[in-house]
């Protein structure tokens, strides 16, 4: 990946259709609908002529909720990692693995890092059904942290089954970013991505991230406009090298974002690190 060629790194970005699908209407699209409205399902090539165009670079994953749903993934890690390979000069693979499978997760994360080259996980408590720091989960955080690779967290409320009856069975409580806590103690050497900003718990965030030093945050899922006064205001100090550019795409545009977020009063010094350094030193691009 040529790094200096890029103007951005997306590092929050759903792979929703696979190349194999002759339809493409899936559940996760609409599982989204309520908060997003209609949005495009794109395969990996799709999503890696999408960035190209736009000179960015993209990490993409999918979700695998397997044990809530009962559904497995719709696109795989392993066809995510496949493809993104044929376009490494645009798209970073990261896998999905439901800590639910229990010892079977450990052993899938392994084969993913070590026959697919996955350069991250992507984890959402809330649709998953699991606190971060619960124990269980450590032996798949092992894994993770024995191959030097970040873990990212969905924190806060979700689109997912927003406006569905019983929010789609989705319980809030256990994307409180307070959890990750425990984990950057217990892993102090895997770096941790928070992903969104972490409404209602936007200041456990902030307080994580500026007291554990492998602690990022990703501002992905929400338009900057939205973004908490206290989020910009530390994104613009304390922690400016340690947030990043992320979209949610297909759910919320890069170019929507990026147009919103070249109104936020930010010095100028501080966008780069946003858009696309900090991310470069996150994960490993600029070595």
């Amino acid at each position: 990946m040529d790094v200096d060629r890029l103007t951005a790194i997306d590092v929050h970005t759903h792979v929703l259709a696979s190349v194999s699908e002759e339809e493409r209407s899936g559940t996760d699209a609409a599982a989204l609908a309520g908060t997003f409205g209609e949005i495009p399902e794109l395969t990996v090539p799709e999503l890696a002529a999408y960035y190209r165009e736009r000179s960015m670079a993209a990490v993409v994953f999918t979700v695998d909720s397997v044990t809530r749903t009962g559904r497995e993934p719709r696109v795989s890690n392993e066809e995510i990692a496949e493809q993104a390979a044929e376009h490494a000069d645009t798209l970073i693979p990261f896998a999905s693995v439901d800590p639910g499978r229990g010892a079977a997760a450990v052993r899938i994360a392994r084969r993913l890092i070590e026959d697919h080259r996955v350069q991250g996980f992507k984890f959402h408590p809330s649709d998953q059904e699991f606190y971060p720091n619960d124990r269980a989960v450590y032996p798949l955080y092992e894994v993770i942290a024995e191959a030097g690779l970040p873990a990212l967290f969905h924190s806060g409320q979700t689109g997912v089954g927003a406006g569905q009856r019983g929010g789609g069975g989705i319980r809030l409580k256990y994307s409180n970013p307070i959890h990750l806590d425990d984990v950057a103690v217990d892993f102090p050497d895997m770096p941790i991505v928070i992903a969104h900003p972490s409404v209602p718990w936007q200041d456990e965030a902030l307080a994580v991230a500026g007291h554990k030093p492998q602690v990022y945050i990703d501002l992905s899922g929400w338009s900057p406009k939205y973004f908490p006064p206290q989020l910009v205001a530390q994104a613009n100090s304390l922690l400016k090298r340690k947030v990043l550019f992320g979209s949610d795409f297909p759910a919320l545009t890069p170019d929507r974002w990026l147009t919103d977020f070249a109104k936020l009063d930010l010095k100028d010094e501080v966008r780069p690190l946003i858009l696309k350094e900090n991310a470069v030193r996150l994960l490993g691009l600029g070595a």
